[in-house]
This record gives C-alpha cells, structure tokens and sequence, in this order.
C-alpha cells in the first residue's frame, strides 16, 4: 500500500521556510530591510509593521532609508527600531529615519552563532514532531489492518529518508547564516 506523504512534505517544507525567515531577521553586519520585519509601530492605534508605514530602501552598504509616508511616523518608527534590540542605531533627519548597521565585534558574531544553533535546533524539534504523527499514523494503519509489518517499516525508512534530507537543508541553511555572520 502507498502512502500518502504529501502532508508530511508540505510540513518539512513549512519547517525550511519558517528557519529562512528566522534567519533573515538576523543581523550579519549588511544593510538588508528584512531585518525590519518583525519589527512593528504603534501608528493610529495600532501595531503595524514599518513596510506598510514607509519604504525602506538600502542606502549603503552599513545603512537604510526609511521614509514614511506620513512624517509624523518618524519618532514611532525610531522608537521601535530601538525597542526591537536589533543593535541598530537609529537617526531621524529631515529625510527620514536612517539605520545604521554597526559594525559586528568578536562577543556580537558568538551570540549571533549562538542564536542561528538555538533556530537551528527549535527547527530539528518541529521535524522530529512531523516525523513523530506520521509514524503514529503508520502504526495506527498497521493496527487497523491497512498496513502490513512489511508496509510499516518499508514506509518508516521512506519517512527517515525524507527527515534526513530536510534535516540535511537545515544544516545548510545554519552553515550559510554562520558564514554570513562571520565574514
């Protein structure tokens, strides 16, 4: 019998995605707006992130831009940015706010590293927990008389193929975020 593990993928991949947008909020020294998008602004009463407030554009390779579309923004946005605790030293001008990324010293690069393992390992427990309801559903099947013994433990080492190769991009993906944050 086949099994389904369309669901199971779709969960494996949801797990990369997740850990991708984890890793672009972390800071690597380079002027990149995805950094900003966990951040939100009180703006009319309510909590709003900074793209749907102002545009951000890269202005160097150390800073950004933002220009909000309403100027009285500016001091909600610099306030935010500052909250966040992203290690960003905000200024507001005439123009608008100016981010700038300091440069990374030896004690910000370990804790960075330190964060992108701490992602690393809050993703390998999501897949284990995918892994974990679809080999309870294998042996649910088994028990109903939809799978035999055989079935069971060929569909197991399909289902550890999958993990293993997902759990591979992860490795890739934490390799490549402490490349960055180290360079």
């Amino acid at each position: 019998m086949a099994y389904n593990f369309s669901e199971f993928k779709k969960g494996l991949g949801d797990v990369e995605t997740w850990l991708t947008k984890e890793y672009a909020g972390i800071r690597t020294g380079r002027a990149t707006p995805s950094i900003l998008d966990s951040v939100t602004v009180e703006s009319y009463g309510n909590k709003m992130p900074i793209n749907q407030l102002a545009s951000i554009t890269v202005e160097g390779p150390r800073s950004l831009r933002i220009v909000s579309w309403d100027a009285s923004q500016n001091k909600g946005i610099e306030k935010a940015i500052n909250d966040s605790n992203l290690g960003l030293s905000v200024s507001v001008d005439e123009k608008g706010v100016r981010v700038n990324f300091p440069e990374l010293n030896a004690e910000r690069r370990t804790m960075l590293i330190k964060l992108s393992k701490q992602k690393l390992e809050d993703a390998r427990v999501s897949l284990r927990k995918e892994r974990d309801q679809v080999w309870n559903d294998i042996q649910a099947k088994e028990k109903d008389g939809e799978v035999t013994e055989d079935d069971k433990f060929r569909l197991k080492t399909e289902m550890q193929k999958l993990v293993d190769d997902a759990s591979d991009k992860l490795q890739k993906l934490a390799d490549k975020k402490e490349q960055e944050v180290l360079n």
